[in-house]
């Protein structure tokens, strides 16, 4: 239930009655927390320890706010939020922010501002915009973070040399040659020490490094640079904790409206956009653990900005920092293998106890130590998989003017440009057009790469004019979109062209996007490399003779599915069904039609129309994939059954995809008796050598595996097909009858319950196969690193229509695909 929606104003008059011969109910149920997060807790606490107060002295505020953020982060908004497993505190990524409001507004200013941040924020969660917020481009998100980290890292170097920071960067590096020529040897010994101890602690050899490394390398770097720093009797700068009696807290803003305005827009979307992908981040994290760590919910964003929002009003009345999710300590928390939001809450409440027990301890600790862990954090903001990410997808403009608008002007000055650069590159992608003309073997290809906008009519038509009039033409469209401008002018060619004498076919379109009915070829309408029809290329003008099957007559065959045409990228095959081009041709004259065809012919006849039809047009794509070999962006792994085209339903061609195929979609266990190698040696190699980014299992109704899996009799004969089915038996466990565990949520689909107990178990399925997927080693690895998402597909054959999996419920929900025009 949503915070901003009241409960109903009759549940706190529901009276539970028992019966009168049963025992009166027991006490107040207890609060128990589990284990895994008490030691989760305490991981968290000597993290977040360390790193709030190195956040707070960068900011330059009152060290005890940033244990004052640690702890309202850690209960309300570990209480309140919608991402139970997410760490909320000070966060890294606000230090610029906070530290300019500092400086421009004072600290007691600085406190409302982060109330009043924090109202914006319960305002946004009741509005439920938190999706709305995820739509920034992550080149915009990456950039403020790294032009964050290197403000930060600048700024804690002159306290690593015992020096003090200036209040931008172009300050910090005017000063920087005079800071190294008057170094202070105690506070460089001791940020050395400390950055040592965090770059080599994870990386102790052995046995005994695997028992130390579980604890944080930024507590021991800390402690043991405070440790040689108290033992060395050095004389540096301390941390200094006032008495608490004597804690700033927040006063009514002074300064100007718009200033202040401003001030709060610029915190309430750093602290909303931070958190809202942390809590994105942290889901990934989730599916990526081993199933036996217990089950966690998917983040409700909404209310996670509710959470923020709460914590960040309680913080900045109490004089703390602002708050945001902190991707550190959050990722240590689900390594530690916590399991609710306790672990949340409870790290937030040891942060208390050391507040008030641990004050001496903690005044030992050198600035010049903090400095140099915030410097690292800093550091790390500046991401190498980020910078070849947006690298990839052609935008280190924008994440290259995101960086320097941060360092150089402001975050909120940054984030703004970088949103208007991202506007251009998307403007200048939409206007770019590429129109080419190729004359091949006789036939004049036109290819458009891009929207065909009114912008790119006087080149397509300077184009298209350089066809030759009577020529045979194909027009090879390689985009989503096309204006009406566009539309007309080739629309007009077209019809010129053809009244010329010349044939015109235009390919690449998107269906319902027809130009007009291509010109009939030896009485069929199949053309190659067009978009999927599910027709049967029936004649228009023949009958068939006495005694002859309707549909043999109509050029389909006498039995199975309904013929197959062409399809995007795939140009007349149907990637591992049916046979390509086969209804094309003639219909038999006479006779049962195709029972009197010889042996083979059918295929035969199939490979003749790919090499008359097809190959030409897909021969310079085949060529380059034979040169530069296959590189699929993802494993496809679906059932045998003949009416699933992978090709079809995923609008795939040569190269896309690596796909493999067995009765059932089955994914033995890794390891097991008489298991599979075959499939796990496909998916080691996908992932391993092919580096796919992504590893789709697809059911689909009427999956004979499925019915076969229901009506199996254990102790019936073993055949092959017996033994395969074996690995189904996980997946029909998923499913029990509907008299046992009534309460268990189950696969189904959105908007319908499952048509039948086979449908049901067929969704159960793919979900229970992707839980085997993560436990092959390759998977898993390439899952905690980050670089491979699952998912789950049902393909509905009767409906034509794919449900993809969503595990935002418990139980997982496919919901249907739904159609994007993406046309004029």
């Amino acid at each position: 239930m949503s915070a901003c929606v009241p409960a109903r104003a009759d549940s706190a008059r529901t009276k539970h009655v028992h019966p009168p011969h049963s025992p009166p109910p027991g006490g107040p149920r207890r609060f128990r927390v589990a284990g895994a997060d008490v030691s989760a807790a305490i991981a968290v606490f000597l993290i977040a320890l360390p790193l709030s107060l190195g956040i707070a002295l960068a900011t330059g505020a009152p060290l005890q706010a940033g244990l004052v953020a640690a702890a309202v982060g850690g209960i309300v908004a570990g209480r309140i939020g919608g991402c139970p497993l997410q760490v909320s505190g000070p966060a890294a990524g606000l230090t610029v922010v906070t530290a300019d409001l500092i400086q421009q507004y004072g600290w007691r200013t600085t406190c409302a501002i982060t109330v009043f941040a924090g109202i914006a924020q319960l305002g946004l969660g009741c509005l439920r915009v938190a999706r709305t917020a995820l739509a920034v481009s992550p080149a915009i998100v990456h950039g403020m973070l790294a032009g964050i980290g290197v403000t930060i890292a600048v700024a804690q170097l002159h306290i690593v040399l015992g020096g003090t920071p200036q209040s931008s960067v172009p300050d910090n590096l005017v000063a920087l040659p005079a800071q190294l020529a008057n170094l202070h040897p105690a506070d460089v010994a001791v940020s050395v020490l400390t950055l040592t101890l965090l770059l080599l602690w994870p990386r102790l050899p052995g046995r005994a490094g695997d028992i130390l490394g579980k604890l944080p390398a930024a507590l021991i770097a800390v402690g043991g640079a405070t440790a040689v720093a108290a033992l060395t009797g050095l004389l540096l700068p301390k941390v200094d904790l006032p008495s608490w009696s004597s804690h700033a807290l927040a006063s009514l803003p002074e300064g100007p409206v718009l200033g202040l305005v401003a001030a709060v827009l610029t915190t309430t979307l750093v602290c909303s956009v931070q958190s809202l992908l942390g809590a994105v981040a942290v889901d990934k994290l989730v599916a990526a653990r081993p199933a036996l760590t217990g089950r966690v919910k998917r983040s409700d964003l909404d209310r996670e900005l509710l959470g923020q929002g709460a914590a960040n009003i309680v913080s900045g009345s109490l004089g703390g920092l602002p708050i945001a999710g902190v991707a550190v300590r959050s990722s240590a928390n689900v390594a530690a293998g916590a399991v609710s939001r306790n672990s949340t809450m409870l790290h937030g409440v040891l942060v208390v106890i050391a507040a008030l027990l641990l004050v001496p301890a903690l005044e030992l600790i050198p600035l010049a130590s903090l400095a140099a862990l915030v410097m690292s954090v800093g550091l790390k903001m500046v991401s190498l998989n980020h910078i070849r990410t947006v690298t990839r997808h052609r935008e280190v403009l924008v994440y290259a003017v995101t960086t320097c608008g941060v360092v150089f002007l402001g975050v909120l000055e940054g984030v703004v440009l970088g949103i208007a650069v991202a506007v251009g590159v998307a403007l200048h992608r939409l206007t770019r057009t590429r129109i080419t003309h190729d004359d091949v073997e006789g036939v004049h290809h036109v290819h458009v790469r891009g929207q065909l906008t009114f912008l790119a009519v006087p080149r397509l038509s300077r184009v298209l004019h350089q066809v030759p009039h009577g020529a045979d033409a194909v027009v090879e469209l390689d985009g989503s979109f096309m204006d009406h401008a566009a539309y007309e002018t080739l629309q007009d060619w077209q019809k010129t062209h053809t009244a010329q004498g010349g044939s015109v076919d235009v390919t690449g379109r998107r269906p319902g996007t027809r130009i007009s009915e291509p010109a009939e070829v030896d009485g069929c309408r199949c053309r190659p490399w067009t978009p999927w029809r599910n027709h049967q290329c029936e004649r228009p003008s023949k009958a068939p003779a006495p005694g002859t099957d309707r549909r043999a007559a109509a050029g389909a065959p006498t039995g199975g599915s309904p013929g197959t045409a062409t399809g995007p990228n795939a140009s007349g095959t149907s990637g591992e069904s049916g046979v390509p081009g086969a209804h094309c041709a003639p219909a038999a004259t006479g006779g049962t039609g195709a029972t009197d065809q010889p042996r083979g012919h059918e295929l035969a006849r199939g490979i003749s129309a790919f090499h008359r039809n097809t190959a030409p047009l897909m021969r310079r794509e085949l060529a380059r994939l034979a040169r530069e070999g296959q590189q699929p962006s993802q494993l496809f792994l679906t059932c045998a059954d003949s009416r699933v085209v992978t090709s079809m339903i995923t609008s795939s061609g040569p190269g896309d995809l690596f796909v493999v195929r067995n009765v059932g979609n089955f994914v033995p266990l890794p390891g097991e008796e008489s298991g599979d190698d075959s499939v796990a040696a496909a998916i080691e190699y996908a992932v391993d050598v092919l580096k796919v980014r992504s590893i789709t299992v697809c059911g689909h109704s009427g999956c004979g595996a499925m019915q076969a899996l229901l009506g199996a009799d254990p102790a019936g004969a073993r055949t092959p097909l017996q033994r395969w089915l074996r690995h189904g038996l996980p997946s029909l466990e998923r499913v029990p009858p509907d008299a046992a565990e009534e309460g268990r949520e189950r696969p189904r689909l959105a908007g319908r319950a499952p048509a039948d107990a086979a449908e049901r178990l067929c969704l159960a399925n793919v979900v229970q196969q992707l839980e085997h997927l993560r436990s092959h080693e390759s998977v898993a690895r390439a899952l905690g690193a980050g670089d491979l998402e699952l998912q789950g597909m049902y393909f509905h054959v009767g409906e034509a229509q794919s449900y993809l999996l969503s595990e935002d419920t418990e139980g997982g929900v496919f919901e249907l695909v739904r159609e994007t025009n993406l046309t004029a």
